[in-house]
């Protein structure tokens, strides 16, 4: 049986879920490369069309919490728990939109971008998660894809003074939001991940009357519980991603994780190339936090 609501059929699982026996191809990796390049200039134009008045964006640098907000989202959103398929199928991103379901008040989507700001992007959610834990979550991630073959120094570099995917610098990505037409303005709602982990039900409140839609906490609450660290683990393992087939696809979500990983001279780098961002959306620098003041290891939610 599928499950209907607001005029959308919901996808039968295992669309996504058949597990590949290596995380990526020579395709991907060509693709990604190109990726990189001016190149993919037309591409995103191609893909800023076909957008509705209504429809709202969730925006994010990869590795922000991206994947365990859509999955909330979606439950807060149709009222039903989803997996990967489901997610995948309901709520799309950008260069796919014309077939997202129209959840939203007046018809609109919820349209995920990893973009930089982008002219078309009229009313939008931002998630932003501290560079120093973005750096870790996305080095682990490109190399368990085999899209990066050096070192955690060497990511650095590339990561902050180049490109190590498609969308740039974290503290360019960041300032071309904050910097937007909708930035300061009640069109753009900006959440710290941190801040969404410690508090979800607060957060996913706010973030729900941004939407317009329900926000009846017992809806928040039951939908926060239903993807927690474990269950989206679980979630993982009956719909494989592709980089299941050599790392996890959901990691930890830590908070503040990079103290205990990364080195002085590597935080001094990074905070050279992004401290005034990371200060001007409200984190500390490393001169800034308690030495004793333990970092936050919240459970229940994930950094994808």
């Amino acid at each position: 049986m599928t499950k209907q609501f607001h005029n959308y059929t919901l996808p039968k699982r295992g669309l996504y879920s058949k597990k590949r026996s290596k995380p990526t191809n020579l395709y991907r990796k060509i693709r990604r490369k190109l990726s990189r390049t001016a190149l993919r200039y037309p591409v995103i134009w191609l893909r800023h069309h076909g957008f509705r008045p209504a429809d709202i964006f969730l925006g994010s640098y990869p590795r922000s919490g991206t994947t365990w907000s859509r999955f909330v989202l979606l439950e807060i959103l149709t009222g039903h728990e989803g997996g990967f398929d489901e997610v995948n199928g309901i709520l799309h991103g950008v260069g796919n939109q014309w077939t997202g379901a129209r959840i939203l008040p007046g018809e609109g989507r919820l349209i995920a971008t990893h973009e930089q700001y982008w002219k078309h992007y009229h009313k939008a959610l931002y998630l932003v998660r501290d560079v120093r834990d973005v750096i870790l979550s996305e080095f682990a991630y490109t190399t368990d894809l085999e899209f990066f073959n050096g070192n955690l120094d060497q990511f650095i570099e590339t990561f902050l003074c180049s490109k190590i995917n498609p969308f740039g610098p974290w503290q360019k990505h960041v300032s071309s939001w904050l910097d937007s037409p909708i930035g300061g303005t009640e069109n753009l709602l900006v959440v710290r991940y941190d801040q969404l982990r410690k508090n979800p039900v607060e957060g996913f409140t706010r973030i729900a009357k941004f939407l317009g839609v329900n926000h009846d906490q017992a809806l928040i609450q039951r939908a926060i519980e239903h993807n927690t660290l474990d269950k989206m683990k679980e979630k993982e393992r009956k719909a494989p991603q592709r980089v299941s087939v050599k790392g996890n696809f959901v990691r930890s979500g830590s908070v503040q994780g990079w103290r205990a990983k990364l080195t002085p001279e590597q935080i001094r780098f990074i905070e050279q190339h992004a401290g005034s961002v990371l200060q001007r959306i409200g984190f500390p620098l490393s001169t800034e936090i308690v030495e004793n003041e333990p970092a936050l290891q919240t459970s229940g939610s994930v950094g994808v």
